[in-house]
């Protein structure tokens, strides 16, 4: 993979991780606002941008099984902690859209 590529891998995985990050942040809004239908359906929409994430680094990944691997750059370490700190927001605000979902249960 010459540089060309690897830029454009990272920036594919760069960009599907921060969409879905937003997404995640997104929907833990609207449960804040009790969006709970809407919420979900961000939730859903993060899951695919992270799947597309997820995808791309299966593919380096094969690539490298196959003796085809990359020279890791800053910017490829980058673009994997964006996916890895945006799998983290996703999974924490689950969690939070449950709370808020449980205590809008108990208002009632």
């Amino acid at each position: 993979m010459d540089k060309e590529q690897m830029e454009l891998v990272v920036f594919e995985i760069v960009n599907s991780a921060g969409m879905a990050k937003g997404l995640a942040y997104e929907a833990l809004s609207e449960a804040e606002k009790g969006n709970f239908e809407k919420a979900e359906n961000l939730l859903k929409e993060a899951d695919e941008a992270l799947l597309s994430a997820h995808n791309v680094q299966t593919e380096i990944i094969q690539a490298e099984v196959n003796g085809k691997g990359i020279t890791p750059s800053v910017l490829f370490v980058h673009s994997q902690d964006h996916l890895m700190t945006a799998i983290e927001a996703k999974t924490l605000i689950e969690g939070m859209i449950k709370m808020y979902k449980r205590i809008d249960n108990l208002e009632k």
